[in-house]
Formats: structure tokens, sequence, C-alpha cells
């Protein structure tokens, strides 16, 4: 692996890829190339100008506690590989109040995972802090769920739209937008979700349990794990307050 044209330089990073002929008949045939990202998000101008800081450098989980162990980082995204049915969570290694949380994901069939914020390190995220679910919606085994049980949906509390998610193995764009009590989720450019959670459960949850993490106003953000395969990039975010 050298450059060929001045051997005192490397290999370029990026050129075109070559199929060689040296005198001799040959033929090739079921071409296929996956390309891998190699280069790490990179903010635009307006995220910039708007205050946007980048939470995954696409290298490593600097900045991030918890279970390293099932979630890794390749080709530039955090990977969680679920040993034993893992349900272990990665956290931001920061509290965070009122935020605008960017981040891609990519599913795989019956994938389950969630969006923990407001979190403490310890407990059922869900309970402690509060949870929008990351969900496959299409997979059988989920048909008969609650309707805040659905992806979007503040788990337990308000229910999202459903029907906006890319097909399975698709890369999703979500922004979760939280200010007090007033949360607003949009998925690849739909808002599915939006309330007042407080509000939305002063005669009770839709899950008829106790939420003491809606009493919560800052916290960790952290992906949850529910035993599934799941991919995360292009991670940013921009705080409200500070």
């Amino acid at each position: 692996m050298e450059n060929y044209w001045d051997r005192g330089l490397p290999i370029f990073p990026e050129e075109a890829i070559e199929l060689q002929a040296h005198g001799t008949e040959l033929a090739f045939r079921n071409l296929y190339v996956k390309e891998l990202n190699t280069k790490p998000y990179q903010l635009t101008q307006e995220e910039k100008t708007q205050g946007f800081n980048v939470l995954f450098n696409g290298k490593n989980l600097d900045g991030w506690i918890g279970n390293k162990t099932d979630y890794v980082v390749e080709d530039n995204t955090i990977a969680i590989y679920p040993s034993n049915e893992s349900h272990g969570n990665l956290n931001t290694e920061k509290e965070y109040s009122d935020f605008v949380f960017r981040f891609d994901f990519q599913l795989t069939p019956g994938a389950n995972n969630g969006l923990g914020i407001h979190a403490p390190l310890e407990g059922d995220a869900a309970y402690v802090g509060k949870e929008i679910q990351i969900l496959d919606n299409t997979a059988p085994v989920y048909s008969k769920l609650e309707v805040y049980q659905y992806h979007g949906s503040v788990y337990g509390v308000i229910a999202a739209k459903r029907e906006f998610l890319k097909p399975v193995g698709e890369w999703n764009q979500e922004e979760v937008y939280v200010k007090g009590d007033y949360i607003k989720v949009t998925l690849n450019g739909t808002v599915i979700l939006e309330g007042d959670m407080k509000k939305a459960s002063k005669n009770g949850t839709l899950d008829h349990k106790d939420h003491p993490g809606l009493n919560s106003h800052k916290g960790h953000i952290a992906f949850l794990g529910h035993g599934s395969i799941v991919k995360f990039k292009n991670i940013r975010i921009k705080e409200l307050t500070k």
C-alpha cells in the first residue's frame, strides 16, 4: 500500500476504483461496493451559527459513560450489539436541561431502543427520567402495543403519530426539542409528537404508573438498550439554557 506516483507520500485517501488488465484476457462480473463512512459529522454553517455542538466524534466514546462493552464505534456510528439481551445504557457524561437534540438512527427488524432524557444514572429512565421510544413499529411482535409504546412516544405519557419511519435498514433523522415540560419530536421532517408532559399526565399517565421523572428537568441523555441491534450517528445538541 504505497503511492505509486510518489512513494514519499501516503496513498490517496480518496480516488476511483480501477479494474486493470495486463495483456491477458479476463472478465469481471457481480461487482459490489459498500462505501464506509470515514468522515465524522460536520456541523452545517446554520448549526454552527445556532450554537449546536457535536456529541459523538466518530472515533471513540469520549464524552459518554455507561455500557461501553455492547455499545461500540464502527464506521463513524455508535452501534449496540447486545450480549445476553443486555439492557445496558450509554449516557452522555454531561447533564442537560433544555435542548435540541438531533441524531440519525438505523433500525434492524424488530429493533427496540430508547432515548432517555433528564435521566439519572441509576433506575429505569422511563420513570426516573423520561424515555422517547426508538422502535420498529412495523414488526409483527409489536402489533398490539399500547399507543404510548410506539416510536417517538414519551413512554407511558404521550403517544406519537405513526407511519413516518423509513423502511427498516434505512437511516432516519430525528430531532427532540425539550424546553421545561414541553417536548416536540420531529421524525424525517414530520412532527410526530408535541405537547406538555406535565399537562398530559395531570389526570394520570397513560400507563397508570407513577413517573417521578416528570418532575425532573435536568439529567443525562441516554441510548437505552433493550436487546436489539441499533445504530446511531450524526449526534449533535444545542443547549437552550446554560
